[in-house]
């Protein structure tokens, strides 16, 4: 296993070359404002983000506020942190996040994720929990590299923590309305404070967001067919706290969402390279089948502490379930009619009409700042997912149904870890943890087919136990920098995946099933942590090296709109980030970031099948199976860049600014195979607002757009058919309102 990379060696040096320069520059001023220190839990204590030896992005404030405006889904967090990426094929229920490359495309609704996803300390792991909607947030964490320590079996990418604005005893809220192009309206708003004083205190967060139906339909003749969605979701939060031993959290959620599911627009990519087609339009559809979206998804936690003094023993207790329906028209077209060319047409539905996840953690931990400190614990995971899938095309069914699965799966997990930090020195603390997870998963599929009679059935079971761990150095060189180095183990479980749809074959376990070993990973990183200039400036450098073995793959389309799990032998990832935060002034607020990510697929013996859409593979074509040994992994940008500005002009009783965001990100791949057609350029995309504050923060009035360069990239595609693709969200314009008390 390689341990070093020259790579990393001269990244790393010349990070610290760069700080020396910056610390050799005079202070901009010994007094006056500074940055805000920010407070992560990412190893589940509340810590400064400058002390964690670990690569930690936050997004937060205005940031969070201006990227999430507009009725976006979490799709618009990409890029907004160095190594961030996010994609769905799904619409706004099913975002899949990518952490330095790593990531997973699959589609089902029984797959798994190596980016571990928490909302308010509560792992969502099926993909259709992922994506409730952002509103009374207090910050979103990033964790690169692996977390399996603390965050448990399938964060080998690493984890995004969602954290709430919790209830206070103080009162207080706000009140927010937007309205925007396409009739988007968007309200939300929080109230909270005492309910019984000094015992028991509450907060109620609500979101509402609506757009129209804006895409015609020119197979139809249909104007405003689709496109738009109703969404509305709450958030009720109990706060007990005597000031005693024992406080309680119960935090109940809810989630409605109904409208249209990802559209998709056949041959929307010219033959021989990926631009769009010139007859493409992102209002403008050529379907024959059916589009709909529903989903409602509800779940509580209870958080139970109960300090001994020197001991703190913690309780989180949490439950979710999701249903969903989502049914689209996949080739984008219409069989021999186009647009294009389309050979076959492909109407699909999934529905998960049964689901529920348990999870319950138990930690005891050190309190106080001494020396030795450390936490303990116990988790238990439990899900059980009933879905079905249809295709369509059968005249002689009532409902046109050719193929019906039935799919159901258990998941139990359990595991117990355990980490310790110990100051070797003043200046040098040695942090070490390890976690033992183990996993049983039981799987059935039965298969309908209204053309051949009975059925054809299909099971497994799997079992595995891993040990993960992680040991990191961290020194402090001044009262503002500190250097950290980090080797982390990282484990995703075993997965298996049944998508028989297009299959007309009896050999169901060779076609309709396939299992992937359990994915390990071994990561190397360094960093520099700093708040410069008298903390009017902070710069966070790290570098990596990531080494993968048995990696986890799956297998998109192809020949057949099917979903293959595949192992790697092995996978490679190095690169950096840098993180950099500038208050110029009192009223000038800078903020850039930029990340490297290298990934490469090692494994000469792995070959799958390339499109079956009439595109141009560029890998070595053998037996109808492409080499795609050296590719990068799928939905893996080598370059992520973000940069904001904040300009405020103080008038008398508030103060107007101006905020601009901007993201690049360079090319990505879509699949495992490399083409000319299923490839996106390099898009660069930018936001503005401008608005005025009042002083006390009751009159907020501000107009904005996202999107305000029309970047039109692809941004997904599917092969097995024709040359379908999906490009970026249209320009946004929209005024905004807010009240704060």
């Amino acid at each position: 296993m390689k341990v070093s990379n020259p790579s990393l060696s001269r990244m790393l040096a010349g990070a610290v070359s760069a700080l020396a320069l910056l610390g050799a520059v005079p202070a901009l001023a010994q007094s006056g404002p500074m940055l805000e220190e920010i407070i992560v839990t990412a190893t589940k204590r509340a810590e400064n983000q400058q002390q964690v030896p670990v690569s930690v992005g936050t997004i937060s404030g205005d940031k969070l506020d201006v990227a999430m405006s507009g009725g976006v889904d979490l799709l618009a967090l990409s890029g907004q942190v160095p190594s961030l990426y996010a994609e769905s094929t799904f619409a706004r229920t099913f975002p899949r996040f990518y952490i330095r490359g790593l990531g997973n495309s699959d589609f089902d609704l029984t797959s798994t994720q190596p980016v571990g996803l928490v909302y308010d300390e509560v792992v969502q792991e099926n993909p259709l929990l992922r994506g409730f909607p952002v509103f009374d947030m207090e910050r979103v964490e990033v964790l690169r590299g692996p977390q399996g320590t603390l965050f448990g079996r399938n964060t080998p990418a690493g984890t995004i923590s969602f954290v709430s604005v919790k209830p206070s005893e103080e009162t207080d809220g706000y009140l927010q309305a937007s309205y925007g192009s396409k009739n988007t309206i968007r309200a939300e708003g929080a109230v909270g404070g005492a309910v019984v004083e000094g015992a028991l205190s509450a907060r109620l967060s609500l979101m509402h967001d609506r757009k129209d139906d804006f895409i015609d339909n020119a197979y139809t003749g249909e104007k405003d067919a689709l496109g738009g969605h109703n969404e509305t979701a709450a958030r009720l939060q109990f706060l007990y706290d005597k000031g005693g031993p024992l406080t309680a959290l119960l935090n109940g959620h809810v989630r409605d969402l109904n409208g249209t599911a990802r559209v998709n627009h056949a041959n929307a990519i010219l033959v021989g390279g990926n631009d769009l087609s010139p007859d493409f339009s992102r209002n403008e559809i050529f379907h024959n089948g059916r589009n709909a979206l529903d989903l409602t998804s509800k779940g509580g936690s209870l958080k139970l502490e109960y300090d001994f003094g020197g001991v703190l023993l913690t309780s989180i207790t949490g439950y979710e379930t999701v249903y969903v329906y989502t049914r689209g028209d996949i080739d984008g077209g219409v069989a021999g009619v186009g647009p294009g060319f389309v050979p076959f047409d492909s109407e699909t539905a999934d529905e998960l009409d049964g689901h529920s996840q348990w999870t319950q953690e138990i930690r005891l931990s050190s309190n106080g700042d001494s020396r030795f400190r450390w936490q303990t614990g116990l988790f238990y995971f439990n899900e059980d997912v009933s879905a079905q899938g249809y295709s369509y095309g059968d005249p002689t069914e009532p409902r046109g149904i050719a193929i019906q699965t039935d799919t159901d799966q258990e998941t139990k997990t359990w595991a117990f870890f355990g980490q310790a930090n110990y100051d070797l020195t003043e200046q040098l603390t040695l942090t070490g943890g390890i976690r033992y997870n183990h996993e049983k998963k039981d799987f059935t599929v039965v298969r309908w087919m209204t053309s051949v009679p009975g059925t054809t059935n299909g099971d497994a079971d799997l079992s595995d136990g891993q040990v993960t761990w992680d040991a990191s150095l961290t020194y402090k060189a001044t009262p503002d920098v500190n250097l950290f180095a980090r080797v982390a183990n990282g484990y995703r479980a075993p997965s298996i995946q049944s998508r028989p749809l297009f299959y007309f074959g009896d050999n169901i376990n060779r076609d309709a099933l396939s299992i992937a070993t359990a994915e390990t990973l071994m990561s190397y990183e360094a960093g520099i942590k700093s708040d410069l200039w008298d903390r009017r400036a902070r710069l966070n450098v790290t570098a990596y090296y990531t080494d993968i073995e048995d990696q986890q793959f799956t297998a998109v389309g192809g020949a057949s709109n099917n979903n293959t799990l595949v192992n790697a032998k092995a996978g490679e990832g190095y690169g950096f980030e840098v993180e950099a935060e500038l208050l110029a002034t009192e009223n000038l607020m800078l903020t850039a970031g930029g990340s490297y990510n290298h990934t490469e697929i090692k494994d000469p013996n792995l070959r799958i099948a390339p499109c079956g859409g009439g595109c141009t593979v560029t890998d070595t074509v053998s037996g109808g199976l492409a080499d795609i040994n050296g590719n990068p992994f799928p939905n893996a940008p080598k370059w992520i860049m973000t940069a904001t500005a904040r300009y405020g002009i103080p008038v008398e009783g508030g103060e107007f600014y101006v905020f601009t965001d901007w993201n690049y990100r360079s090319k990505v791949n879509f699949f495992l195979y490399e083409s000319l057609e299923f490839r996106s350029d390099p898009k660069i995309e930018g936001g503005l607002k401008i608005g005025y504050q009042s002083e006390d923060q009751r009159l907020g009035v501000a107009i904005f757009g996202r999107n305000i360069t029309n970047a039109k990239e692809l941004e997904g595609a599917i092969d097995f058919n024709n040359l379908t693709g999906f490009v970026t969200e249209a320009p946004f314009y929209g005024i905004e309102v807010t009240s704060r008390f």
